[in-house]
């Protein structure tokens, strides 16, 4: 089984005609539901969100059997995870495709696991501790995006169960959780 660092991409990925949008429509569907899997789950294990489709990404690719994804296909596959509400374009472009592998409200729940399960739910944090403090260390809280992090926690400010007061840089906004 091939391997993208510490990722095993699936028996598909070897296939070359996976690497050319298909014109039947059953096994284009195919293909890109295959793709969209791909995708979150690569970007899930390797905590990346953000797709530029200008630039190198090493699922777009593959050596062994000398392909690439043309700019369509790279297109078309971030498109269907956009309509399903698992990505964003981040410009009218389409360049830059902020990727969910967690839905936003998804994103809040696992904020709120995380605050029950270090007894934070009257605390104080800065948006910069629950993405890279010590109690985020090893959860997927460490290193999010900092985008999905704001939206995730104005929702939950929506629900009523958290505040988010500004400081005088994004540096030091914070958050008073009131679960």
């Amino acid at each position: 089984m091939q391997k993208l660092g510490d990722f095993k991409v699936p028996q598909f990925f070897n296939y070359p005609p996976y690497f050319t949008l298909q014109p039947v429509r059953e096994t284009r569907e195919k293909q890109i539901q295959l793709w969209k899997d791909l995708i979150l789950d690569y970007c899930r294990t390797q905590k990346i969100f953000v797709i530029g489709l200008e630039e190198e990404f090493p699922l777009f690719s593959n050596p062994v059997i000398e392909r690439s994804l043309s700019h369509e296909a790279r297109e078309a596959f971030l498109s269907a995870l956009v309509s399903e509400g698992r990505a964003e374009w981040m410009d009218k472009g389409h360049r830059k495709c902020l990727i969910l592998w967690h839905r936003i409200q998804d994103w809040a729940d696992i904020i709120l696991g995380f605050v029950k399960d270090n007894g934070l739910e009257d605390s104080v944090m800065t948006v910069e501790e629950i993405r890279s403090g010590t109690e985020c260390r090893g959860t997927e809280l460490q290193g999010m995006d900092r985008t999905i992090l704001m939206r995730a926690l104005k929702l939950l400010e929506q629900k009523g169960k958290l505040a988010i007061f500004k400081g005088t840089s994004a540096d030091d906004e914070g958050v008073k959780f009131s679960i």
